[in-house]
């Protein structure tokens, strides 16, 4: 991740309150033996409402009643678990929601896939699933209870932009993200998969905005905790950048190439080195989980943009006869104050592995 996301308080937090009363208040004390009813929720009165409207309005929506019959389904399972069992499920939901210390890989933090609760709560897993999974979606979110206690969606993501409004998505650096006035938004990605984790699908610090190739063509359903085995085929989980970081990170890369014919340019001909050292492991997650590797060098070796770049200062030193330092020299200041434009932060060290290969002694 090239920089961290500001994280931005807003009123769709209380749908994830609703979600920590129901698992706590509800769920984890379902062994005490009592009749599921809208009456467990009476410690959170506008919880309670939205499932009484739920669970026993003529007038309510499917989906409304579909929340309501799984919240119920799920609370007849917990009902069956030990004391011990309901611990081991209290420290999943904790850990699944510490979403910075998962990030940093911390060993006291204990996360859980659906597959793990499925080892021995098979049907559980499958009815977390049926309910979680579902649990981001406008058709439950849209519905007016819901919406009334909880706000939009959309009104989030233009607060969100107003205040991280550097316009390119944080993944790659290459791709504009729709701004506030945009109709349209981008979508949020579950950085740590809705398919996989049950217990953060609306989870504000799980769900960030990224582009369309980011979040649809790369990353998709990828899994960036666990794809490490160790000799004896372990998996385990690996360091990750934390999207709402407070202390912002940078990452230095440098390109070689490994000859100067840029017309014969191809991505086996350029060598990518990330830095710095610190955030290694961060960095090649990162660059596993989308693609970066690949898309970086196709960018480079394109006639639009690696190419362009070098033909830019060319032309400039041709025509205008400007000193292709003094190209370089500009292009440093602007890198530095403006890194995201026009892909400076790629632009600069592909031009400088040009300058080290003696493209500019040419002419």
């Amino acid at each position: 991740m090239l920089f961290p996301y500001t994280y931005v308080p807003h009123q769709m937090e209380k749908m994830q309150a609703f979600i920590d009363f129901i698992f706590h208040e509800v769920w984890c004390k379902a062994p005490v033996g009592l009749d599921f009813h809208p009456d467990l929720f009476v410690g959170n009165s506008d919880l309670k409402e939205i499932m009484t409207k739920f669970g026993f309005s003529a007038k309510a929506a499917e989906r409304g009643k579909t929340f309501y019959k799984d919240v119920k389904a799920i609370y007849e399972l917990f009902a069956l678990l030990s004391a011990t069992e309901i611990d081991q499920f209290k420290c999943w939901y904790q850990g699944n929601n510490d979403l910075e210390k998962v990030c940093a890989n911390d060993p006291a933090t204990h996360v859980a896939r659906y597959a793990d609760i499925a080892i021995n709560h098979k049907d559980l897993a499958a009815q977390l699933g049926a309910f979680f999974k579902d649990l981001y979606s406008q058709s439950l979110l849209g519905l007016a209870a819901l919406r009334a206690e909880i706000g939009d969606i959309d009104n989030h993501y233009k607060t969100f932009v107003k205040i991280n409004n550097t316009g390119k998505c944080p993944f790659c650096g290459m791709s504009d993200l729709l701004g506030p006035n945009h109709t349209p938004r981008e979508a949020y990605d579950h950085y740590f998969p809705k398919a996989l984790y049950p217990f953060n699908s609306i989870n504000f610090r799980n769900l960030v905005p990224a582009c369309h190739h980011c979040n649809s063509s790369y990353k998709t359903s990828k899994d960036p905790a666990y794809p490490i085995k160790d000799p004896a085929g372990a998996v385990h989980r690996r360091p990750i950048f934390y999207p709402y970081k407070t202390t912002p990170h940078s990452i230095e890369l440098q390109i070689d190439l490994q000859h100067a014919d840029i017309a014969r340019l191809h991505p086996a001909d350029i060598a990518l080195q990330f830095g710095p050292a610190a955030v290694a492991q961060e960095i090649d997650t990162w660059k596993d989980v989308y693609g970066i590797e690949e898309r970086y060098k196709l960018k480079l070796c394109t006639e639009s943009d690696g190419k362009a770049w070098l033909t830019q200062v060319l032309d400039e030193w041709r025509e205008l006869g400007k000193d292709p330092q003094d190209f370089l020299q500009a292009l440093a200041l602007n890198t530095e104050k403006r890194p995201f434009t026009d892909c400076n932060f790629l632009k600069k060290p592909f031009l400088d592995a040009c300058q080290r290969k003696g493209i500019f002694n040419e002419a």
